[in-house]
C-alpha cells in the first residue's frame, strides 16, 4: 500500500476509534509499529493529527479556535483575570526569563509586566508578544510554527522543538478546564501539547485559573496537578473547591 493511502486509513481509524494505540494500529494496517510511528510523525507534521503517548489524536474538523475572537474571550470574566494577572506578576523580577502561553488570562498578566526591565520572554501567543514588545528593554521571542486561520497563537512541531532548547525561571500557563485531582485540560489539542512541553522548560510552573474553569473537563489533558508549583485564582472560587485544593496539597493564592 502506498504511504498516502495507508496514512489516510490511519487517520480514519483514529477518527472512529480514538483510543487505538500503536500496536493495535499496526495490526489493523498490517504493517510494523515502526511504520505506524513514522506515519503518525508525518501526519503530525502535516497538521492532521497530534501525537500523544502511545498513538495519535485526529484534529477536529472544526478548529476549537473558530468561535469567539481573542478580544471577546479576553473580556470574559475580565476582572478576575486582571486580579489573577496582577498577583502573579509579583513573582517576576527584572531580568527574569519567563515562558508564557497564549491564554487570555496570561495576556492579562502581561499588562502587569510592562514596567519590568530586561525580561526574556518566550511565548507562542501573538497578542502577549506584541504587548510586551512595547517595552524596549524586553527581549521577546515568539516561537516558530504554524499560524492557523483565526488563531492568536503559533503552534506545531517547530514550536515544540524550540522549547527543547530553552530554560526559563517560570512558565505561566492556563487552560480551559481544571480540577485539583486531574489538573488542567484544554479544548485545543495543539495548545495542550505546547503547555506539556513548556513546563519541561521551566524551573517553576504557575497556573492562572479563574473560578469559572473549576470542575470543567475539556477535550484533552494538559498539565497534571503534581507539575504545578503555584496556582493563582480569584476570590469567587467556591469554598468546596478551596477545600479540594488543600486536600490535594496544592499551593494557591486567592486574588482580590
Amino acid at each position: 500500500m502506498i504511504p498516502f493511502k495507508r496514512q489516510q486509513q490511519l487517520v480514519d481509524l483514529l477518527r472512529h476509534e480514538p483510543g487505538l494505540a500503536v500496536p493495535e494500529l499496526a495490526v489493523r494496517l498490517e504493517v510494523s509499529p515502526g511504520t505506524v510511528r513514522n506515519d503518525l510523525r508525518a501526519l503530525a507534521m502535516g497538521g492532521q493529527v497530534v501525537r500523544v503517548r502511545g498513538g495519535g489524536t485526529v484534529l477536529p474538523e472544526t478548529p476549537a479556535f473558530a468561535g469567539l475572537s481573542f478580544p471577546t474571550r479576553a473580556r470574559e470574566n475580565e476582572n478576575a483575570k486582571r486580579a489573577i494577572g496582577r498577583a502573579a506578576a509579583g513573582l517576576v523580577q527584572d531580568g527574569d526569563s519567563i515562558l508564557l502561553d497564549a491564554s487570555t488570562t496570561v495576556y492579562h498578566l502581561g499588562h502587569y509586566l510592562q514596567n519590568r526591565h530586561n525580561l526574556r520572554v518566550i511565548t507562542n501567543g501573538i497578542e502577549v508578544a506584541r504587548l510586551l514588545a512595547q517595552n524596549p528593554t524586553h527581549m521577546v521571542l515568539l516561537v516558530g510554527g504554524t499560524l492557523r486561520a483565526g488563531a492568536q497563537s503559533v503552534t506545531g512541531p517547530w514550536s515544540l522543538r524550540y522549547l527543547d532548547e530553552v530554560c526559563t525561571r517560570f512558565a505561566f500557563i492556563s487552560g480551559s478546564g481544571f480540577t485539583p485531582e486531574s489538573g488542567l485540560t484544554e479544548v485545543d489539542l495543539y495548545e495542550a501539547e505546547f503547555r506539556v512541553r513548556a513546563i519541561g522548560a521551566a524551573t517553576q510552573v504557575v497556573a492562572l485559573i479563574d473560578a469559572r474553569k473549576y470542575g470543567k473537563i475539556d477535550l484533552t489533558p494538559s498539565v497534571k496537578p503534581e507539575r504545578i508549583n503555584q496556582i493563582f485564582t480569584d476570590r469567587d472560587l467556591a469554598p468546596a473547591w478551596v477545600e479540594r485544593l488543600e486536600r490535594a496539597g496544592l499551593s494557591y493564592t486567592l486574588c482580590d
